[in-house]
């Protein structure tokens, strides 16, 4: 078994406060999960897949090369809980046009003030990839800070469908994907992240990030774990909404 993406970032001193401190124990899966796709949109993929550095010219929250093998992961997981009939509920941004209710967004990035949009082709930053667009029968909730959960109607969702658990992905792992984490965890459900279907910016912050998650809040998994739980569920565990007028 390969070891963790994190023990590279680690000390000798790290690795041994984990083992002897019982951090890291399985919480295991749920009986009834949603997927959450957390701000899988153009402002953080870029418009198509390309070198970080040459990305962020455009568009300054970009990932890279990187958010599109993450898309490529979140769609065999989307895929799949369409085929189970699993609920999918997806995030991203919304902005006034005049960027008003930006607020703190703007006091830790000097690049805050630019639309996230591309004049060439005029796409808004905050569509969701067209690769993993959502079905009719998905959700989509529309957020400003990081957490799905802050200010939003994620936790009455996830009620409404009886939902005792989440699967993570999305962008980015150090940010919106952890606090969205550890809300979901503050609030009693067991959260499971897919680690090829989470991506950030910062190598560093994406592996670290993952491994506190694992250690405190969720099990990281591998997106191969989660389509054979997925696999194991019945298909009618859920009335999703029809997306029919």
């Amino acid at each position: 078994m390969s070891e963790p993406i994190w023990n590279k970032f680690l000390t000798d001193r790290d690795k041994a406060v984990f083992e002897a401190s019982g951090y890291g124990a399985r919480g295991g899966f749920g009986k009834r999960p949603a997927l959450l796709v957390i701000d899988v949109n153009y402002a953080f993929c870029g418009d198509k897949p390309e070198p970080i550095l040459e990305s962020i010219k455009k568009w300054r929250n970009s990932c890279g090369d990187e958010s599109w093998v993450g898309v490529a992961a979140i769609k065999t997981l989307i895929d799949k809980s369409h085929e189970k009939g699993l609920p999918v509920i997806y995030t991203t941004g919304v902005r006034r046009d005049d960027n008003w209710d930006s607020g703190s967004w703007s006091w830790k990035n000097n690049r805050g003030n630019e639309a996230p949009r591309v004049q060439q082709s005029n796409v808004d930053g905050n569509q969701i990839v067209d690769e993993i667009a959502p079905a009719p029968q998905d959700i989509v909730i529309l957020k400003q800070k990081p957490s799905g959960f802050f200010g939003t109607n994620m936790a009455s969702y996830l009620t409404l469908l009886g939902c005792d658990s989440v699967i993570v992905t999305g962008t980015t792992t150090s940010g919106c994907v952890r606090a969205t984490v550890l809300d979901a965890f503050s609030l009693n459900y067991r959260v499971a992240i897919a680690e090829e279907g989470c991506f950030d910016r910062s190598q560093a912050s994406h592996a670290i990030n993952l491994c506190d998650m694992n250690a405190k809040y969720a099990d990281v998994v591998k997106t191969d774990e989660v389509l054979d739980y997925m696999d194991s569920l019945s298909d009618d565990l859920f009335e999703l909404p029809s997306g029919k007028h």
